[in-house]
């Protein structure tokens, strides 16, 4: 069965634990590729949600899921504020799906 995991800076996932989703906190001086990597390598999760403060360091590794159907990598807003970047990459998946953004 999968799960879902969230990770991004240890203020704005530790909560999510609460929900019973698998937290994966970063801090300030970690390989965060390496740490992503090896939270994709397990290959027990439906759906990542990675904070978009990381969104520039692991691009190129979450371009690599873009059209995978598992994991599901979605950006959302970290503790900082919300840049947008998840809402732009949602409005680009729909419009690959579609043809169209209907958003």
């Amino acid at each position: 069965m999968y799960k879902i995991a969230v990770f991004g800076e240890r203020d704005s996932v530790l909560g999510f634990s609460a929900l019973g989703l698998d937290v994966y906190p970063v801090d300030m001086g970690d390989d965060v590729r390496e740490m992503f990597r090896s939270v994709v390598r397990k290959n027990e999760y439906a759906i990542i949600y990675v904070t978009e403060s990381f969104h520039e360091e692991l691009q190129n590794d979450i371009d690599r899921f873009k059209d995978s159907v598992t994991p599901a990598i979605i950006l959302i807003p970290g503790a900082g504020g919300n840049l947008g970047i998840g809402s732009k990459a949602i409005d680009d998946a729909v419009e690959r799906a579609i043809g169209a953004n209907i958003i």
